[in-house]
């Protein structure tokens, strides 16, 4: 994405800090300039993507906004403790916690007979280390400001019954129930949590085989594939001080494909 695609709008998230996990590519980085183009600070995460991350600070900061590139992977709490100070001392206290990213070691989709236990563990656990570590680390900050932010990135699937999903579904119906459960124990401190299930997204890092593509376009009433913008969008939504009383939810940002 080109420098002109970037420009300020309305500053409804003027001056806030957002830091956001796995936001070199795709839904996180779309989130990333959609974040910035309305006022926020933004901390790009990343874990091997550096070119990545700097092109997308480039981008925001050629618009006149401000972002950090901060290297660190989801599930080293060493890394991601040195990550938040840094974000901290350069952009500010963080109010918004976009868990995007997901340290799976391995990534398959088969039928559970056919299922290798390693390959399962790999992606459950990644799938929850990407909301356990960073969250434990932001957390306690949050609580000590008594406000904040927590929106979990998870997957219609985990709520459907596709064959050859399993690991991964049982991974973000993990995230889930993170969620929910953090929901309840952290909003008494001022912070909520929420989720957003996006559908199938498109992306240059993620290409979608034709047939799939197809195959998505005539399941969802919206007549399109869901790109990283739209669920980027929905992420936005929950981030305004207008969603302030809205905690514990799950939206499916899926064009009307999957619904509750």
């Amino acid at each position: 994405m080109s420098n002109q695609h970037i420009i300020l709008k309305d500053q409804t998230l003027q001056g806030r800090v957002a830091l956001i996990t796995g936001a070199s590519r795709g839904i996180g980085a779309a989130t990333a300039r959609l974040f910035a183009t309305h006022g926020a600070l933004v901390g790009v995460n990343y874990h091997r993507s550096e070119q990545e991350a700097f092109q997308i600070v480039r981008e925001i900061e050629a618009a006149g906004g401000k972002a950090l590139a901060v290297q660190a992977s989801a599930d080293d709490p060493l890394q991601l403790v040195a990550m938040v100070k840094r974000v901290e001392e350069e952009l500010g206290p963080i109010h918004t916690l976009v868990l995007n990213a997901a340290p799976t070691k391995r990534f398959a989709f088969a039928p559970f007979i056919d299922f290798d236990w390693g390959v399962f563990q790999d992606m459950v656990l990644g799938e929850l280390a990407g909301i356990y570590f960073p969250a434990q680390v932001v957390a306690p900050l949050m609580i000590q400001r008594k406000q904040g932010s927590i929106i979990a990135v998870s997957s219609p699937l985990s709520r459907m019954g596709w064959p050859g999903t399993l690991a991964h579904a049982t991974g973000k119906a993990g995230v889930d129930a993170m969620a929910r459960t953090l929901a309840v124990e952290l909003g008494p401190h001022g912070i909520r949590v929420n989720t957003i299930a996006p559908g199938a997204v498109k992306t240059d890092s993620n290409p979608m085989p034709k047939e799939a593509e197809e195959m998505n376009i005539r399941t969802t009433p919206l007549g399109r594939v869901t790109q990283a913008e739209d669920v980027a969008g929905a992420i936005y939504l929950l981030a305004l001080d207008e969603a302030g009383f809205i905690s514990g939810s799950y939206t499916a940002a899926s064009g009307g494909q999957f619904l509750e």
